[in-house]
């Protein structure tokens, strides 16, 4: 159990040093972050923890962050290419990956010990307010300033933020951790169905073809699961609903608000936001879902724990999923959206694999099979909503040139 700690005490401050040695790097070019990058900073918070949402959205964002790096430093996309930018992208996310299963697999222990996941949840919200806090007061990184419009809609995100995790808490809580991530495979169908009905915002045919084999994959595996929690099965999708939400919400703000949000909101700047407003705002969820039972939980876990133990963990858990996201945001800066989709993709299969493995909890064949076709499934969609995506952006571009080609010709005959 020590050497358990140690490794990941350990873990915890290489994933703190890495991201402390990126702040001073984008503290140096804040400006550029919050004023030249289309669309504005909410993008990364169009995740989810639903990172598939996000891919769609940042686009713009990614290839802006990469191109200016490539002109700052004079060079061209083949020096983009070299053995150092691939090793440090390879970096990102492995260390994206390990930071991702490892929270998984403590918050799911902690779970375990303390079966409170509204209480656990909102303490996790606090150890990453806190985090953040801590870099702005000493100055690692430049403190970020909201409007009162800022204000505004980082509230909303950090509500459906908020609920998107404490659901899903309610879910690893209920069931195994490898049953809630087969069910939020599903992320995509909801981001689909919110955006058409919320949004108006309707994809090529082709692209809701896809998400066939995400429902069907996903119902395949869930049918004859032998660890099936109706608990755990319907807080997963009402987490998948919350953050698709928060999806439309994070879009809604970034297409209104303009330069009107703040000063220095780097993507990082910006998720230490959403998770202070997340924390606040899952207060009185805590206090009426669960009341002071956890203090009851609390001491009975203590007949077999410390209370040295207890706050260790809840503090590795907590640091875990906050860095998690923010590792994930680094990897994205450097990286095309598709090339996240296919590691995001390939991470919950990890995380499916390292949960079985660890916790003992057999699968059937059935739910390995639905599980993978669901999975296959999303990386289809992925991939097949960004390239129509490009397609209809090759169209606009082109009817815009043709149209100001019209006009000049119009005008020379004048």
């Amino acid at each position: 159990m020590k050497k358990s700690s140690e490794t990941l005490k350990s873990g915890i401050l290489l994933a703190i040093l890495l991201l402390l040695s990126q702040s001073h790097h984008a503290s140096a070019h804040a400006t550029f972050s919050a004023s030249q990058i289309t669309p504005s900073p909410l993008s990364p918070l169009d995740v989810t923890v639903d990172h598939d949402a996000l891919v769609s959205s940042t686009t713009i964002n990614s290839k802006a962050v990469v191109s200016d790096a490539l002109l700052r430093r004079g060079g061209s996309d083949e020096e983009g290419n070299s053995l150092a930018v691939r090793l440090k992208v390879g970096g990102y996310f492995a260390l994206w990956y390990i930071l991702n299963i490892v929270y998984n697999i403590v918050n799911k222990k902690f779970l375990n010990v303390i079966p409170a996941p509204l209480t656990v949840g909102s303490l996790q919200f606090l150890v990453g307010s806190l985090y953040s806090i801590i870099l702005w007061i000493t100055t690692f990184r430049s403190a970020p300033i909201l409007t009162s419009k800022g204000k505004s809609e980082v509230n909303k995100v950090g509500f459906y933020h908020m609920m998107g995790q404490e659901l899903s808490m309610m879910s690893l809580g209920a069931g195994p951790v490898s049953f809630t991530h087969i069910v939020k495979a599903l992320e995509p169908f909801f981001s689909a169905a919110v955006s058409a009905i919320v949004f108006g915002k309707w994809m090529h045919p082709v692209v809701y073809a896809t998400l066939i084999p995400v429902v069907g994959g996903v119902a395949y595996a869930c049918l004859k699961e032998r660890s099936f929690s109706w608990l755990a099965f319907w807080t997963a999708m009402a987490s998948n609903l919350a953050f698709a939400l928060r999806a439309v919400v994070s879009k809604s703000a970034l297409d209104s608000a303009g330069g009107e949000l703040g000063e220095n909101l780097t993507s990082v700047n910006l998720f230490g936001l959403v998770t202070i407003y997340a924390f606040i705002q899952s207060i009185p969820l805590f206090l009426l879902g669960e009341g002071l039972s956890f203090l009851d939980k609390w001491n009975a876990a203590l007949t077999s724990n410390t209370s040295m133990d207890l706050v260790k963990g809840l503090i590795i858990s907590g640091l875990f999923h906050y860095l998690n996201n923010e590792v994930m945001y680094l990897a994205l800066s450097n990286v095309h959206p598709v090339t996240l989709a296919v590691g995001n993709t390939m991470k919950r299969v990890f995380i499916v694999i390292a949960s079985v493995l660890v916790f003992r909890n057999p699968i059937t064949v059935q739910a390995a099979i639905g599980s993978a076709i669901g999975i296959g499934g999303v990386l289809l969609y992925s991939l097949t909503k960004q390239h129509y995506e490009e397609l209809e952006k090759q169209k606009k571009l082109a009817e815009a040139l043709a149209q100001s080609k019209k006009g000049r010709r119009f005008g020379l005959r004048g």
